[in-house]
């Protein structure tokens, strides 16, 4: 009875660190999934002149800002969610590496 318990314990010590689930190494957020920031309409250059744009000109860019604008509120929106993909990437890296630490110590 003595020789299975000190068996059955050694047995135990031999296969308890391969019993341990191995450490997963975390994933990125693909390169891809990036936004990107959209590009503010260029300024007309009659915009600066003392007597400013023709109407059309005028109009133009104004429905351009409009655009930009709602381009800019999605993108906000977008980037947030990119921003917690990489905030639980930096949260899986370091589980990762508190894993990595433990297995070394037992």
């Amino acid at each position: 009875m003595a020789g299975r318990i000190i068996t059955a314990l050694a047995l135990a010590g031999f296969a308890g660190p391969a019993l341990a689930a191995p450490c997963t190494p975390p994933t990125p957020p693909p390169a891809e999934a990036r936004p990107e920031k959209p590009k503010l309409p260029e300024k007309p250059a009659c915009l600066d002149k003392k007597d400013g744009c023709p109407g059309w000109e005028a109009y133009s860019y104004n429905d351009a800002i409009k655009a930009y604008n709602a381009q800019a509120q999605a993108f906000q929106s977008i980037a947030g969610a990119y921003v917690q993909k990489l905030n639980a990437y930096v949260k899986a890296s370091s589980d990762y590496a508190q894993c990595e630490v433990k297995a070394l110590q037992q």
